[in-house]
């Protein structure tokens, strides 16, 4: 198989990430039930009489995507693929509401139309005039993982040679007081949170939008090389090591050419125990989290994807993400272990450019 890198990386998240210098402004959060993205000004990028019908994520993942493809000099990719969890949630809401507000009749259709998963990957697509392949994966958590998969096989086949990758996911008033119901959000009582060493159960739950341009060819301004994924649905914790040495095994790498590993800890005891059971095998790794800096969500992996483009390029680890303090010379390959609640875990390995 081809090489494909990661030729450019934009973000909307719980952090300033798209000011230049966000790199050294990282704030982490431990004391919030819900954390909400840094939005831009959308008016400087998209037509007002556009902005009032779109929901949240198509907002943010419009300047997502227009940063990525700009960074990386695309005007139209050759393929648009797009990963959500839990897709216009917010439109969804409304058409719903709009169903029993009106006892099921004389219905408008808008709501209806913007609620679906794709919705995202296709005014992309239409503000691009982009009539290549476009697709969306919703697999939970694993769902930008699918998108990279895909993105990779396309450039791989030779079907494509720069993809559009992204993951975007938005909170809405009704699912977090469900999720507050459920006990996957913390309760205010548990807090602050240690992310670390947490002994209650529940998330800080967040939102937003990564999108990434992956490519056949290194360009100056390449990030990383996206050397290869697995995904898996369940695991039992006994196996989780060797789920990632097989992983290793299979790119003729050990736990020792690992320089940083990035883990999903969330502040979830049940769930937590996988990430802390993985840390047994990189002791010659720096070890590293962000759920802190993100939150919870089902593409948060778009945030340390994000991040870890951002290591391998600056040749850098922020202070706020470290949990040891071993630092390497040179960081050349980053492993990120990801799940959510103990389901669809995922392995993504990022080797420098």
């Amino acid at each position: 198989m081809s090489a494909v890198y990661i030729n450019s990386a934009a973000c909307i998240s719980a952090q300033d990430t798209l000011n230049e210098i966000f790199f050294r402004n990282l704030k982490p959060e431990n004391s919030v039930q819900v954390l909400k993205a840094i939005e831009p000004v959308y008016k400087e990028f998209i037509p007002p009489a556009m902005i009032r019908r779109m929901s949240k994520t198509v907002k943010m993942s419009s300047v997502a995507s227009q940063y990525a493809l700009k960074e990386a000099g695309i005007e139209n990719p050759d393929a648009i693929i797009t990963g959500t969890g839990m897709g216009c949630s917010q439109d969804s809401e409304k058409f719903l509401k709009n169903v029993l507000d009106n006892h099921e009749e004389f219905l408008t259709p808008t709501y209806f139309i913007q609620s679906t998963h794709n919705t995202v990957a296709g005014q992309i697509a239409l503000a691009l005039q982009c009539h290549a392949y476009n697709f969306t994966y919703v697999n939970t958590s694993s769902s930008l993982e699918f998108s990279f998969l895909d993105g990779k096989l396309q450039i791989n086949d030779g079907e494509a040679e720069n993809v559009l990758v992204g993951s975007t996911d938005e909170q809405t008033e009704r699912v977090m007081e469900l999720y507050k119901l459920n006990k996957t959000i913390k309760k205010e009582e548990n807090f602050p949170v240690d992310f670390l060493n947490s002994k209650t159960e529940g998330v800080i739950w967040g939102e937003g939008a990564s999108f990434f341009v992956l490519g056949k060819d290194k360009t100056e301004s390449s990030y990383a090389q996206l050397t290869d994924i697995q995904i898996t649905n369940k695991l039992d914790l006994e196996e989780t090591q060797q789920f990632i040495e097989d992983f290793l095994a299979k790119n003729n790498l050990t736990n020792k050419d690992i320089d940083a590993v990035i883990l999903g800890f969330s502040g979830d005891v049940k769930s937590d125990v996988y990430y802390k059971n993985a840390m047994g095998l990189f002791e010659h790794s720096a070890l590293l989290y962000y759920k802190h800096l993100s939150g919870e969500f089902n593409t948060a992996s778009g945030f340390s994807t994000f991040m870890a483009c951002h290591i391998l390029k600056n040749q850098e680890i922020p202070e706020v993400m470290m949990i040891n303090d071993l630092k390497k010379e040179e960081i050349k390959n980053i492993l990120l272990y990801n799940h959510l609640g103990g389901n669809d875990h995922s392995l993504v390995l990022l080797e420098k450019a």
